[in-house]
């Protein structure tokens, strides 16, 4: 059974009614709704671990909905929450929120790992922050994956000097790609300053520390270690009880080259059964989406996947790309007009609705820039489009 999640009258949010497939994709402009609707996500499916962390490190919100929307989107959104008005749905069953933020919950398992937009705030003179670090009007969703981090760094690293290349956590092949893409020739290892552990961009007798790295590195080396977090060295393919992963705008501050190669990444994440949400703001998601989708419309073979990427056809690749050539893929765009959903996964270019033409604006202006550039050519005397 497909998970479904509705929200109404939430935020910017009139109506976002959304069935999940194995890879979930939103799109938008901003400030349409997409992330209080995964942190929303996060919450109904983690409820009982959320209230648990929340008062293991002291915040108290005296059991009202808009102290805890305060507490838990962030400062001031608790604007967002309209009691009389306000409606959530998770598989098809209203949730009283009221009585979700009252009452203590047995079951504290975490079954959601969520990588924030705001990643590059995880990282402080280049080492996790502990949660208890950020001010209590900060959104749960950063400071629990910087506690993440500072868990992952102290605990399964304490003893590891070299974090990339990093052979117990990725594929040769995902390695190869990014010393290519992001890290250009330098390795990501533990150094120490004045006593103080940090990380440290290092190579040819050089240490880069975190205030010199590329804005692209400062955004990518959190997402990677969430990616540590999520590939764990043994045997299991996925981390204890975790079966959800939400990345928001996994393209952020990279290079389209260094976007191909996370995308890889999280094809070994759904490879391995996680359901994955993405939020993003990149045409290559939806490139990659669309392909997939014609890909299986024609029966051709999963091999075709690694030529999009073009990446080695190594056997754990074949492997990774027959594992993920059968994932159901859903596409929902965030109108800003009327606040609500639209189911886009089909992505065609040719359908009568603008929002699913221009791929919820991801290729409109690819599209109009073509067209005027070919107008414009035809228009001159003696000039034809090439």
């Amino acid at each position: 059974m497909q998970a479904k999640l509705l929200l109404e009258n939430i935020g910017q949010i009139r109506k976002a009614n959304v069935t999940f497939g194995d890879l979930t994709v939103l799109v938008g402009p901003q400030a349409t709704g997409k992330s209080i609707f995964l942190q929303f996500l996060k919450l109904l499916v983690d409820s009982g671990h959320v209230l648990a962390e929340l008062k293991r490190y002291g915040l108290d919100w005296d059991r009202k909905v808009e102290a805890f929307f305060d507490i838990y989107f962030g400062e001031g959104m608790q604007i967002a929450w309209r009691p009389k008005e306000s409606r959530v749905a998770f598989n098809e069953n209203d949730f009283d929120l009221h009585d979700l933020v009252s009452r203590q919950r047995k079951d504290k398992e975490e079954s959601l790992f969520y990588i924030p937009a705001q990643r590059v705030l995880t990282l402080r003179d280049g080492w996790p922050r502990p949660f208890t670090d950020y001010n209590p009007g900060d959104p749960f969703a950063v400071r629990e994956f910087s506690e993440k981090l500072r868990l992952l760094m102290e605990q399964e690293f304490r003893l590891v000097s070299q974090l990339f290349p990093q052979s117990k956590r990725l594929k040769r092949e995902f390695r190869e790609a990014l010393q290519k893409t992001v890290f250009t020739g330098f390795g990501l290892t533990v150094d120490k300053y004045h006593s103080q552990k940090r990380l440290v961009l290092g190579g040819q007798n050089t240490t880069l520390p975190y205030m010199v790295w590329s804005a692209g590195q400062r955004e990518f080396v959190p997402l990677l270690l969430g990616f540590y977090w999520l590939l764990p060295p043994a045997r299991g393919k996925r981390r204890a009880s975790l079966e959800w992963v939400v990345i928001e705008e996994l393209e952020m501050g990279l290079h389209p080259l260094a976007i191909e190669v996370t995308l890889l990444l999280v094809l070994d994440l759904l490879a391995r059964g996680y359901k994955v949400c993405l939020s993003t703001h990149s045409a290559h998601v939806l490139e990659f989406v669309w392909a997939l989708r014609v890909f299986q419309e024609y029966h051709v073979q999963p091999e075709a996947l690694l030529d999009l990427f073009n990446t080695q056809k190594s056997p754990q690749m074949l492997k990774l790309s027959k594992d993920v050539f059968d994932k159901i893929a859903k596409v929902y765009y965030f109108e800003p007009e009327t606040g609500q959903t639209r189911d886009i996964s089909n992505l065609d270019p040719g359908s009568a609705t603008a929002f699913e033409a221009g791929w919820g604006g991801l290729s409109e202006f690819s599209g109009r820039v073509a067209d005027v550039v070919a107008r414009a050519v035809a228009n001159q005397p003696g000039k034809s489009p090439a």
